[in-house]
């Protein structure tokens, strides 16, 4: 997925400051320019997307630079564009293979069943709680 991104330049004493027009309330700065403008812009964009979903909201599809442009608000702004991985917005399931001591897979299950989880589900709430 490609979001674009409006950035407002910087200099010596202020950020590069970076809005992302199809996610409200995303943005991001930078202080060294133009590149940690957009690397920031990314992360941003991966935590909005990231929370979002946390909270079964929808997540808007980028729209066009040129429809963005022509707003008044982002008037003299640096468009670039933002490319996220569109794994991020999957929710098919994947089957991975992992290798535990016997040990840790013991704990593993028996906190899965003490959560009312399987195995796989308990490891999924944990990494999203995190």
């Amino acid at each position: 997925m490609k979001y674009p991104i409006a950035i407002e330049p910087g200099n010596d004493t202020n950020a590069w400051g970076v809005i992302v027009p199809d996610l409200p309330g995303c943005f991001s700065a930078a202080d060294s320019g133009i590149d940690e403008a957009i690397d920031n812009a990314k992360q941003a964009i991966e935590l909005w997307i990231e929370a979002a979903l946390d909270d079964n909201q929808d997540v808007p599809r980028p729209s066009s630079i040129n429809a963005l442009q022509k707003k008044k608000e982002f008037k003299g702004m640096i468009w670039a564009i933002a490319e996220i991985d569109p794994a991020l917005l999957s929710n098919e399931i994947e089957r991975v293979n992992i290798s535990l001591p016997k040990r840790v897979l013991a704990r593993l299950d028996a906190k899965a069943k003490s959560a009312g989880e399987n195995r796989s589900g308990f490891i999924a709430q944990m990494a999203i709680s995190a």
